[in-house]
């Protein structure tokens, strides 16, 4: 293991992508994040967990999803760099998914950002949302602020890594594209909310 990574849990963590491992041993994740295929899930899945296609286009999560844009002053903003097998794999996005019956959306971001990145609730505050919505499906992201500092840890074969990225570099990412169209209206606004720091 890298001298830079430092152990959290079960996990190497660092700054720097793809230098550390989160092994629970029952998956190597980053193994799983980067082989072709998805793998194989067991036990029971949510209702919510299919994907819906409408005119404009095909979208996973059957109820809507939602996902985190957390910010910290010192560090950035939390990106996911996603796993190849997934949706627009390979590019950087938001910890997310989707949402569960009934589930309003930042119950359901909070809860997908942590079963992804270990994004703990009780460190953060939301400072607004933003919807996306086409009738047949809407994506929500939820804006935070991290009151307290954290780092995030690879909790499932959904990521590759785990990044704070500051605002200024984010365009530098091949970002998802669903997230690279919402950045330009959400980098002002989170700029604002935050008084610019």
């Amino acid at each position: 293991m890298a001298q830079k990574c430092r152990r959290v849990g079960l996990c190497y963590v660092s700054a720097a992508p793809g230098r550390c491992t989160c092994q629970t041993g029952r998956m190597d994740h980053i193994a799983a994040a980067t082989a072709s295929q998805a793998p194989v899930r067991t036990g029971p899945r949510d209702p919510g967990d299919a994907w819906v296609e409408g005119d404009k286009g095909k979208f996973w999560g059957r109820f809507g999803a939602a996902g985190v844009l957390v910010y910290d002053p010192t560090k950035g903003v939390l990106l996911q760099h996603r796993a190849i097998w997934s949706h627009n794999g390979g590019t950087w996005g938001l910890p997310g998914g989707a949402l569960h019956q009934h589930e309003d959306a930042v119950t359901g971001a909070l809860r997908e950002a942590h079963e992804e990145a270990s994004v703990p609730a009780d460190n953060v505050e939301v400072l607004f949302t933003s919807l996306l919505d086409f009738g047949y499906w809407s994506y929500t992201t939820v804006v935070l602020l991290a009151v307290t500092a954290f780092e995030p840890v690879i909790n499932d074969p959904e990521s590759i890594a785990l990044r704070w990225v500051p605002v200024a570099d984010v365009d530098l990412l091949e970002l998802h594209p669903g997230f690279g169209r919402s950045w330009e209206n959400l980098r002002p606004r989170l700029l604002e909310a935050t008084d610019g720091a």
